[in-house]
């Protein structure tokens, strides 16, 4: 996996956590090794966010406990170029995100392969489906999953709503994604490794969240193949 690497996977790992955990630029992460005493370009750091990224989110995902039967579909508008597309988000009733698919409209077809993507991507169907009133979801669902019930209106889809706000923050920090192949590669890393180091922080006590942490950065060192600092 790190063959042929001039710095060790500890380095290459930390400066991909830092890269997907926080709003940091490749330079930022750049000057962070640096004050560590890391000489490392940003060109090399883009590259193994690249090639490292989506083997840890994927890594993740196996790890991560069955995801809930209650699905909240809803897309972002992302301007590339000066054409619009849209970012399509799934989470479940705990927030956790189960996928994203980048597609350059959002009728009927396009809702269809979303679905498509999450029940491959799964392995079951859910429960419940809760959507927006866009019309293009409740054809999909009944050809797809005609027995399944489907929630639409506004107020109910919050929870995915307000997923897609990190997303935005990245968006702007980037300075817009470059092209739809970007953006669908970024996400598909970003969502899973940046969600793992951000539990609901509010929602706990402060020893049950250092607890979490804590277990969380171990899963982190066992699937980068790494050992925690002293």
């Amino acid at each position: 996996m790190y063959a042929r690497h001039r710095f060790p996977t500890e380095i290459i790992s930390y400066a991909v956590w830092l890269y997907f955990t926080f709003p940091l630029s490749y330079r930022d992460v750049q000057k962070v090794l640096l004050y560590r005493g890391i000489d490392v370009s940003h060109e090399a750091i883009r590259a193994w966010c690249q090639k490292f990224g989506q083997q840890y989110a994927n890594e993740i995902r196996r790890r991560r406990p069955r995801v809930g039967d209650k699905w909240h579909l809803d897309e972002m508008v992302v301007t590339i170029n000066g054409e619009h597309y849209y970012l399509g988000r799934a989470v479940d009733q705990d927030g956790n995100v189960l996928d994203i698919l980048m597609q350059r409209h959002r009728d009927k077809a396009a809702a269809k392969k979303f679905f498509r993507k999450l029940l491959k991507k799964q392995g079951f169907a859910p429960r419940v489906i809760v959507t927006d009133k866009l019309k293009s979801y409740g054809a999909a669902k009944r050809e797809l999953l005609p027995h399944i019930e489907h929630r639409q209106h506004k107020g109910l889809n919050n929870r995915a709503e307000n997923s897609h706000q990190p997303t935005r923050m990245r968006e702007r920090r980037m300075r817009r994604f470059k092209s739809p192949g970007h953006a669908q590669r970024f996400c598909s890393s970003y969502e899973l490794i940046r969600q793992h180091f951000h539990p609901k922080q509010h929602l706990l006590p402060a020893t049950e969240y250092r607890q979490q942490m804590r277990q969380r950065f171990e899963s982190w060192h066992e699937l980068t193949g790494t050992q925690a600092a002293a």
